[in-house]
């Protein structure tokens, strides 16, 4: 059954906008047949994925458009793409390859998007308000917007993200609902370590936990702190969206949808109530490395999603103190931080990167481990802060992969070998 469509959807459809329109028009119409959807919506931004992942069909679809007269009817921001557009002969990238994402780049940005090139947007250029209707792409992005900040948005696939910016239109179904967003599961924090909610690893470590637990589900988290910071709610988020399809929660007194219990629940009662304690956690915690302690370590991966200017700042802390006592990183590993240009011009207003520099640090911008072929087959041994990372790495980048806070990486990096203390709340 083809949805209602107005005046204006018909001229798209028609062509009457253009080829590139009518195409997207003709994608957007066809995914709500697939959804069972009667009406289309209206969305006011959008952020694109499919720029991310450079394929010779991806490269022809967003040429076709660019060249159809695609362009964005919305403000639209784009992911992080495949390739450093600024340095990355620095990192050995093979030059057709370069070629073929710098031609996808400019496509999408001759449609109008902004490259912003980040899959944290929410902390940079164009961040949606509350209840805002909006087409994101980036699973870590998408459960960021809907849960963090309370804008709507469902899980939109790369592709169908384009079509949704050039159309302004989407499907009026899924998460966009107020009647959908109501929590499923209930998650109580019991028994757990008032000094857990102070440590970095605790949020990764529990979204992993969340995202295979609930799911598709919609999770509510009761025990959280008030006045958790964004660098750790985009490590929940990422994790929960990586082992799961976590595409919204709510956290009881923080999230702005869940004020109470009976708001999270929109007046219902849960599906079923679960505790999540040390034995939970712990379990989480093991499950996102594959390495030994001790095991030689070769590559250190922070920044997924985007360093931020807190973490880069974070980071310095640790190096400079090492620096001052005259270590050095281990001459086997090599240490890369992933982050956006908006947060590195900030870091560059500051004394981060010099540091950085000075213990050996790459950083690479716009782009991502998992994108760009920047990790070599002789890389073994992966050690990361991130929860998405350390989930994707043994089947992206055929490595082992070690979890840990940035304190941890760092002392490992010096130490040439995975160390980490397990934190005292999981015992």
């Amino acid at each position: 059954m083809q949805p209602q469509l107005s005046e204006w959807d018909q001229r798209l459809l028609a062509g009457n906008e253009g080829q590139a329109a009518q195409t997207a028009m003709r994608i957007i119409v066809r995914m709500a047949e697939v959804c069972g959807t009667a009406e289309l919506m209206d969305v006011t931004q959008a952020h694109i994925d499919g720029c991310g992942l450079l394929s010779d069909s991806g490269l022809e679809f967003a040429e076709a458009l660019a060249a159809g007269g695609g362009r964005v009817r919305v403000p639209t921001t784009l992911n992080m793409g495949p390739l450093d557009l600024q340095n990355w002969t620095r990192f050995g990238i093979d030059e057709d390859f370069a070629s073929k994402a710098i031609r996808q780049g400019k496509a999408y940005t001759d449609m109008g998007c902004v490259p912003t090139w980040s899959c944290a947007p929410y902390q940079g250029y164009l961040t949606p308000r509350f209840g805002q209707q909006v087409a994101w792409g980036e699973s870590n992005a998408i459960c960021y917007a809907n849960s963090v900040l309370g804008a709507r948005t469902n899980r939109y696939a790369d592709f169908l993200d384009i079509c949704a910016a050039i159309t302004g239109r989407v499907p009026k179904c899924g998460l966009h609902l107020r009647e959908n967003r109501k929590g499923q599961i209930l998650y109580r924090l019991a028994g757990v370590d008032p000094s857990a909610v102070e440590s970095d690893a605790f949020y990764p470590v529990l979204g992993h936990f969340l995202g295979l637990a609930a799911g598709e589900k919609i999770p509510v988290i009761e025990g959280l702190p008030a006045g958790v910071s964004s660098d750790r709610l985009k490590a929940l988020c990422a994790a929960a969206a990586s082992s799961g399809a976590v595409a919204l929660f709510h956290a009881i007194g923080l999230t702005p949808e869940a004020a109470t219990l009976e708001e999270a629940f929109q007046g219902d009662e849960p599906e079923r109530i679960e505790e999540i304690g040390p034995t939970e956690l712990g379990e989480a915690w093991d499950h996102l490395s594959t390495a030994q302690e001790g095991d030689n370590l070769d590559l250190v991966v922070l920044g997924c999603p985007h360093f931020s200017f807190d973490e880069f700042r974070t980071l310095a802390d640790l190096l400079r103190a090492r620096l001052e006592k005259r270590q050095k990183l281990s001459d086997d590993v090599r240490f890369v931080v992933i982050s956006c240009q908006s947060s590195h011009a900030l870091a560059q207003r500051s004394d981060c990167l010099k540091i950085l520099e000075q213990a050996g640090v790459e950083i690479t911008l716009d782009t991502c481990v998992f994108h760009t072929p920047m990790v070599g087959k002789e890389t073994k041994v992966l050690m990361t802060n991130s929860g998405k990372c350390a989930y994707y790495a043994p089947g992206e980048l055929s490595v082992k992969v070690a979890f840990g806070e940035i304190a941890d990486c760092v002392a490992s990096a010096f130490e040439g070998r995975v160390h980490r203390e397990k934190p005292s709340w999981l015992e």
